[in-house]
């Protein structure tokens, strides 16, 4: 068989590229030797996602005196694995798609565009004049003593345990550390974070991160920054070292969880061999995700440019119009706004550029801030804490936008779009929002102005 287009991986990136390459007439192979869906779907995104809204029922019952029973996690859980097949079983009906065959088996580089795919001691090879890389990511681990020590658990582990821990230290300030400290926070355990860095969640603009530490330290969590670890012992307690401010100093716990990142996942493909440059970032790609091999491209986390299912989906556009339509730049320029979200309690979003980053190139801004506690819609939710803030050139173009509070994921796409079409801060505030919204919070920074 010699299709059009051959996808290694059925991920987000893989499978969205796939159903729309088959709608434009192309005959696609995809690969895929694990589960449908890939990380985002099987053990990162909705699953994760499951638990936190799991974790904001319990914070809402909290708040009304009623306390959860002990099948909270089993439910939650349970919760979490029926939402997951539904959707896994979505992705399978999309693979029956006229156009696309679905291969299961581990794919590897023959030569630039042929590969073949190893299964059960069985082999199948498919040659195609273009093959788009979608293979994802792998957790990282640090190279410690006991960096693979019972009960030291990465997300994916994590996400089906059948019973809490009394204390959970995890090592790693991201996204994913600070997901999972909220969640399981709300669900009643000890949490120690311990990250490298001078402040958690180092992408984001530091003053919405310490505003999010401040808030997630009000809950119970406890925070150890530019923190670095040394050694982790089996135990009971379990200990974590770590040396801050020139200490060597100690976490007990129960349980920990390694994230400190996730690196590309290359090792089985071949690459040396067929010339495909890559670096322990990821796959070499140009902007139109392109690799060094005309015809071969590389999409989501294996090129390690912006590790989110969302970038990887229009990087899969991206590559996918470069095949069709190689003049037209649409999913290309795309790609230059990319909003990202922390789904913790409470939630933070961002998109553009950081105070820190503006500051550092020396470009000129003005920040506007407003906040939650001054919207009717926020009080009457009892959720009160929280700032937007929008990053402003002397022409009131919108520079960054950085959100903190409840829908902060859902309230960053109106200043996505505004950045994303070249529109003002006026354009917002000259729009008329619906009241009571949040998005009225949004409208209260623009008339900052």
């Amino acid at each position: 068989m010699n299709p059009d287009i051959i996808i290694i991986g059925a991920g987000p990136g893989g499978y969205e590229t796939a159903v729309r390459a088959a709608k434009l007439g192309l005959e696609v192979v995809v690969i895929e030797k694990d589960k449908l869906g890939g990380t985002c779907l099987n053990a990162g995104c909705i699953p994760t996602k499951c638990l936190c809204h799991s974790a904001d029922t319990l914070e809402v019952l909290k708040e009304h005196s009623i306390q959860p029973d002990a099948e909270e996690l089993a439910n939650a859980v349970a919760h979490k694995d029926e939402t997951v097949e539904k959707l896994r079983s979505g992705v399978a009906m999309l693979m029956k798609t006229p156009g696309i065959t679905l291969v299961e088996g581990e794919a590897q580089f023959v030569d630039a565009h042929t590969v073949k795919v190893m299964k059960e001691g069985s082999e199948q090879v498919f040659s195609a004049p273009n093959i788009i890389i979608a293979t994802g990511s792998t957790t990282k681990f640090l190279p410690i003593e006991g960096a693979h020590a019972r009960n030291v658990l990465t997300s994916t582990e994590i996400l089906n345990l059948s019973s809490l821990p009394n204390r959970l230290c995890i090592i790693g300030g991201g996204v994913i550390g600070i997901e999972f400290a909220s969640i399981f926070r709300s669900f009643g355990v000890e949490v120690d974070v311990v990250e490298y860095m001078k402040e958690i969640l180092p992408p984001f603009d530091r003053d919405v991160a310490k505003r999010l530490r401040t808030s997630l330290k009000k809950r119970g969590i406890n925070f150890h920054l530019g923190a670095a670890v040394k050694a982790i012992h089996e135990g009971e307690p379990m200990l974590v070292d770590f040396e801050e401010k020139g200490k060597l100093q100690q976490v007990e716990c129960d349980m920990v969880l390694m994230a400190v990142g996730r690196a590309a996942n290359v090792d089985a493909l071949n690459l040396n061999d067929v010339g495909i440059t890559y670096t322990p970032r990821g796959i070499c790609v140009d902007e139109n995700m392109q690799t060094c091999i005309p015809g071969v491209y590389a999409i989501g986390d294996v090129n390690g440019l912006c590790q989110l299912a969302h970038a990887a989906t229009f990087q899969g556009y991206c590559a996918l119009e470069h095949i069709t339509n190689p003049h037209s730049s649409a999913y290309r320029d795309a790609l230059n706004v990319i909003p990202s979200a922390v789904f913790s309690n409470p939630e933070a979003a961002m998109v553009g550029a950081t105070e820190e980053q503006l500051t550092e190139a020396g470009v000129e801004y003005r920040s506007l801030k407003s906040f939650y506690r001054a919207n009717g819609k926020a009080l009457s939710m009892d959720a009160d804490e929280g700032i937007v803030k929008l990053l402003v050139s002397p022409k009131n173009k919108l520079l960054g936008a950085h959100i903190l509070g409840t829908h902060a994921s859902d309230m960053i796409h109106e200043l996505a779009l505004l950045m994303r079409m070249g529109g003002t801060v006026s354009d917002i505030a000259h729009t008329v929002h619906a009241h009571p919204s949040l998005s009225e919070i949004i409208l209260a920074a623009s008339e900052a102005l």
